[in-house]
């Protein structure tokens, strides 16, 4: 998805990303809870779950997670937790609707 942005914004992005190692079961966010970040995956496997329906779908680098709640100003809609360790990559709402949201544009 990132791909799709212009050198000079996924740089401007880059720049404003902050880089988080993380260790093997930690979780990244909770299903429910309010938060305004974007990740990106940059190293390991992190799980996402929902309470309802259990186990949904593992991440791996490249994948980006977290995009609902700062698009939408909704709670979280899963939990992801780091299988491994792991490098991830995130920015505020603030940079997410800058940067990040117009990519979204063609959804609506």
């Amino acid at each position: 998805m990132l791909a799709g942005l212009p050198g000079e914004t996924l740089a401007g992005l880059a720049r404003r990303m902050e880089r988080e190692e993380v260790a093997p079961g930690t979780v990244l966010m909770r299903e429910g809870e309010s938060d305004d970040r974007f990740y990106v995956l940059l190293a390991g496997v992190l799980a996402v779950s929902q309470r309802a329906l259990g186990a949904r779908s593992l991440l791996r680098p490249g994948d980006y997670f977290g995009e609902v709640a700062p698009a939408m100003g909704m709670p979280r809609t899963a939990t992801v937790a780091a299988m491994t360790p792991a490098v991830v990559a995130s920015c505020d709402r603030e940079t997410f609707n800058e940067l990040v949201r117009p990519l979204f544009a063609d959804d609506a």
